[in-house]
């Protein structure tokens, strides 16, 4: 068996390649791994378990709370709530580990499990691995250790979890947003009812698109990945900026007042300097990945903040800043963490701190985000290829050896096989937009002849 867990949790074709029979056995097979771990140190455990509004969602919960309570757990069953708010619930509740049911940016058809840790945080690497071999023993006849009686979990529905959450965001915002008109798009996902009611609380004047979900639109030509409505949007009704949240809502993108897109970069840039001056950017430090725009670092290290890189993936952000103790980092993707009041990506409370930033200072966000130039960056997705051989083929090495010798010092290539797709991606960065989108076309090519 492959590897199941990819950089977010586990994902796939729900009922296809993710059923309830594997969401039960990897619930199951966590409640054990984590028991085996110290994690539950003796107690009776408690879990959250939440989803975002896809119909799959429905069985897979039910799965996910049967594996859980069957294994001795008691749940909590929140809902339809975005990825930060379960992750939050499991910190604030006390709770020993926290479930996630969304593919996140996926189409429908895709359903994918998160768990969180003690605390709201993502599992270790380690503790997936063991996982993955424990749920793979039971599937070749080594029985699980079922309680009886009363040692079988409770389930409760925990309908609090929506008002703590809402509470938690306005607890944290550093300033009202009254006088701003927002234009919010959630993507038919999982913050259709808590980014409008926080956004509304915090006393923006608002209006909203995408937030209809009914179990099949979600990520439907709205969202952080279609942003074509949000940004038409903004320019019709006249608004200050748009946010754009993802199914799970982990993400945040925005819009400006003009209808241009501000990405994750751009967003990292601008709460970077209203987090220095607040006091709060600890070590003077921000956290992107190798996927950060190269213009984001100039920018950054114009203003005197240093840039530290890891791989992709929000989960290697969050351990570099856990590890050396910074406040802030993210992704080009809109992954932005605020560790102080986050243990992961949260779309609702990045979009809350950037319209607050834009309230203080009474400047435009398209002026704030004008802080970094964007170096123009071409993304290539190369699908059905085999992406495990990236690093490996001779031809691909020399293709990229070339490119880089073409793009000189002006420029950089990166290929990355995804994490939770099946494909390569191939990003080009380059000073002149031409060069990128020739250098970004010829290394697809060669992807495709060599990996095909």
């Amino acid at each position: 068996m492959g590897r199941l867990f990819g950089t977010d949790g586990v994902r796939g074709e729900a009922n296809a390649d993710l059923t309830a029979e594997l969401a039960l056995g990897l619930s199951v097979a966590a409640a054990h791994v984590l028991a085996e771990a110290g994690t539950f140190a003796g107690h009776r455990p408690t879990a959250v378990v939440g989803r975002d509004p896809r119909a799959s969602g429905e069985f897979l919960e039910a799965a996910v709370v049967a594996g859980l309570a069957s294994a001795g757990v008691d749940v909590l069953r929140v809902g339809v709530l975005p990825t930060p708010a379960v992750a939050y619930l499991t910190g604030a509740l006390g709770a020993d580990l926290g479930v996630m049911l969304s593919a996140s940016h996926n189409a429908m058809p895709d359903n994918g499990i998160k768990f969180f840790a003690r605390g709201g945080h993502k599992l270790a690497d380690e503790l997936e691995v063991r996982i993955e071999n424990l749920y793979e023993q039971h599937r070749s006849g080594e029985a699980w250790d079922r309680p009886t009686g009363a040692g079988v979990g409770r389930v409760t529905d925990y309908d609090e979890g929506f008002d703590k959450y809402i509470a938690h965001l306005m607890g944290v915002l550093p300033n009202r947003l009254d006088g701003l008109k927002v234009v919010l798009d959630e993507a038919h996902g999982a913050a259709s009812r808590v980014s409008p009611e926080a956004f509304a609380r915090a006393g923006a004047e608002i209006v909203t698109i995408g937030a209809e979900p009914d179990g099949l639109n979600i990520n439907d030509g709205y969202g952080s990945t279609h942003m074509e409505r949000l940004q038409a949007a903004v320019v019709e009704h006249g608004a200050d900026l748009g946010v754009a949240h993802d199914g799970d809502a982990d993400r945040c993108l925005a819009v400006d007042g003009k209808g241009n897109e501000v990405d994750g970069d751009q967003i990292l840039a601008v709460l970077a300097l209203a987090m220095r001056e607040a006091g709060q950017l600890r070590k003077n430090t921000v956290v992107g990945t190798v996927m950060s725009n190269l213009g984001f670092k100039l920018a950054m290290e114009g203003e005197g903040i240093e840039v530290v890189q890891t791989g992709v993936g929000d989960r290697y952000v969050l351990e570099s800043m856990k590890e050396h103790g910074y406040a802030l980092g993210g992704e080009q993707s809109g992954h932005v963490i605020v560790l102080d009041h986050a243990t992961t990506g949260d779309g609702t409370l990045t979009g809350l701190m950037l319209a607050a930033r834009v309230a203080a200072t009474g400047r435009s966000l398209a002026d704030l985000a004008g802080v970094m130039n964007r170096l123009p960056q071409i993304l290539i997705n190369v699908p059905d290829v085999d992406k495990s051989r990236v690093a490996t083929s001779p031809e691909l090495s020399a293709a990229v050896a070339a490119a880089e010798s073409e793009l000189g010092s002006t420029g950089r290539v990166l290929l990355r096989p995804s994490g939770t797709e099946p494909l390569v991606r191939v990003m080009v960065e380059a000073a002149d937009i031409d060069q990128a989108k020739a250098v970004a076309g010829r290394l697809a090519d060669v992807v495709k002849s060599a990996l095909g």
